[in-house]
């Protein structure tokens, strides 16, 4: 069960970054799956979490932990690309930071 750390910097982008959840989930499950692993939206978790400062690189940055399938690891920057540009697409931003941590992975789901 992925999931997608969504940090941002100004309070009002939480809005529209909720606007979008449903569409996100959906495309980061297909970025996600592969021959090992079919993922369907319901799966992904996502969180929004206010980052306070100034230490953000950009007005919005994802963290996508899912586990390291060997088809993932192979595609891990097209799909960081991916998620990037479909952010920047939908939002109408300038910068989004993407980064897909992949490790094994224990969960508490059945």
């Amino acid at each position: 069960m992925p999931t997608v750390n969504v940090f941002y910097s100004d309070e009002k982008l939480v809005s529209r970054i909720e606007a979008i959840t449903r569409q996100l989930k959906e495309y980061v499950a297909d970025q996600l799956t592969c021959k090992d692993k079919k993922l369907n939206s319901e799966e992904i978790s996502i969180r929004f979490i206010s980052s306070q400062g100034t230490g953000m690189l950009a007005p919005i940055e994802l963290e996508i932990t899912a586990a390291a399938y060997e088809e993932r690891v192979a595609k891990q920057d097209a799909i960081c690309l991916n998620v990037q540009k479909f952010l920047i697409s939908k939002l109408a931003l300038y910068e989004v930071n993407v980064w897909l941590i992949l490790a094994e992975l224990g969960h508490s789901a059945e």
